[in-house]
């Protein structure tokens, strides 16, 4: 549940949009590459979100289809354009994201009494992020849909703080803390985790994590890998390495692999090893929905690091 847009990236790497002559266009917006990312390890999956009434959005409308992702969730703000977001591509570690998106973009007008509870109720993996919280009325309709979860099943707050969509990192911390409550398992980067729960350190972030009520806390650490620890046990895995062409997908990689990973009820350390090789993946392709591995080659990424 939350964002969804259409990514215009371009064609020239490491080329200032000011020289960029020619783009490519994919479906965008973390929880909806998600869902993307879950349907290709053969996951049924759904995106709750809103476009706009206009071309863009229908093109998310049949891109979501092509990627086998239930769009009936999906619904038209008429009046309201289709957010776009730009990218500049200067590998290996920096891609400026330029949103043009309205005050209210369609994905925050969200209403609470639009969602279908039961289906939320239902799903085995309910997945939301904190820019659904950033503003009303998605604010309100997140935190209905995760007091409707009521803690059952998987419930997976994506700590993806991005300050453009805040007043301040304060009010960030604020409405985070409102959710985590009502949510078992929490991902987030290193900053992410500061603005949840204002740790930083990989391990206190974890176990403020839990004294929040998370079962699962997964800290990322950029090029230390990652730490997982769910309440009886921790694991810290180091990243696959990877010849970076754009690094924006792959966390939603990550998130995908961790939706197939709970499911299958594997291990801290499998889980983590399988979802930072489906990150690698992605973070050595261009786009991010398409990008999205199958599960054949995510393990032969996992045994190609193994013989590394």
């Amino acid at each position: 549940m939350g964002r969804i847009s259409v990514d215009v990236y371009p064609d020239q790497v490491g080329v200032s949009l000011r020289e960029v002559t020619s783009f490519g266009k994919y479906l965008g917006g973390s929880p909806s590459n998600v869902a993307v990312a879950a349907a290709r390890y053969g996951r049924r999956s759904a995106v709750i979100t809103r476009t706009g009434a206009d071309p863009f959005g229908e093109f998310l409308h049949d891109a979501l289809r092509g990627f086998g992702v239930d769009d009936r969730f999906v619904t038209a703000v008429p009046g309201v354009p289709t957010p776009v977001v730009f990218c500049e591509i200067f590998p290996p570690d920096d891609f400026p994201l330029y949103f043009y998106r309205s005050e209210l973009a369609p994905d925050i007008r969200i209403e609470a009494d639009e969602l279908d509870l039961d289906a939320v109720r239902a799903a085995d993996v309910f997945w939301v992020t904190v820019t659904g919280l950033s503003q009303e009325p998605s604010r309100s309709a997140t935190l209905a849909a995760l007091r409707a979860r009521g803690r059952n099943g998987i419930t997976v707050l994506d700590l993806d703080y991005r300050p453009m969509f805040w007043s301040s990192r304060d009010e960030a911390h604020r409405w985070v803390q409102e959710a985590l409550p009502f949510v078992t398992v929490a991902v987030g980067n290193l900053d992410e985790c500061e603005t949840a729960v204002g740790v930083r350190e990989p391990h206190a972030a974890a176990k403020a994590l839990h004294a929040a009520g998370v079962e699962l806390a997964v800290v990322k650490q950029g090029p230390l890998g990652v730490l997982a620890s769910d309440g009886t046990g921790e694991v810290e895995v180091p990243p696959v390495p990877v010849e970076v062409v754009n690094g924006l997908g792959a966390g939603d990689a990550f998130g995908g692999a961790l939706c197939h990973a709970l499911l299958s009820g594997w291990g801290l350390e499998r889980a983590m090893r399988f979802c930072n090789a489906a990150g690698a993946i992605v973070a050595g392709r261009l786009a991010c929905s398409d990008a999205m591995p199958t599960a054949t080659e995510v393990e032969a990424k996992l045994e190609e690091a193994v013989r590394a």
